[in-house]
């Protein structure tokens, strides 16, 4: 059974390799970086492949491993990324949804997190709430709260 979930992990990994790099890039902006958090997320999902309770959840447990990982990349690097905050404010504006980029940029990890899987990752909320460990009425209310919050910061 081990070697059977370490199998499904390490083919999930495979397949899903671009969605998990996107994950991770939305979190740090830099190629190297979000290469190196997925390495590091793939590493840590195969020697805990055992863990996984059901193979239809292995998606999910994938993905939230990213997510940590990213959110502890960025913790460790925390002073080197704002200073790249301030590099970028300070450069010519080259993205054409700079003030959304920025916007998604300042929201809490969690609402961060349900952002990008809901609307770059195209994500049901019924499978944002499994990689969460969130009720789906609680991601659904953190969903719209967020979106009002970044409707008036855009608008301003």
């Amino acid at each position: 059974m081990k070697k059977d979930l370490e199998a499904v992990v390490e083919q999930n990994l495979i397949e899903n390799y671009n969605k998990y790099y996107r994950l991770a890039y939305s979190y740090v902006h830099n190629e190297a970086d979000a290469m190196d958090i997925v390495q590091e997320g793939a590493y840590k999902a195969i020697l805990k492949s055992a863990s996984v309770k059901k193979k239809e959840f292995v998606d999910s447990w994938i993905y939230r491993i990213m997510i940590n990982e990213a959110l502890n990349f960025i913790r460790k690097n925390k002073q080197e990324y704002l200073e790249l905050e301030e590099i970028q404010a300070a450069a010519p504006d080259a993205y054409k949804d700079m003030d959304l980029r920025n916007a998604i940029a300042q929201l809490e990890p969690l609402d961060r997190t349900i952002m990008i899987l809901r609307f770059f990752e195209d994500f049901k909320l019924k499978q944002i709430a499994e990689i969460t460990n969130e009720n789906v009425s609680t991601v659904k209310s953190r969903l719209y709260r967020t979106l009002k919050q970044l409707k008036i910061s855009l608008a301003e």
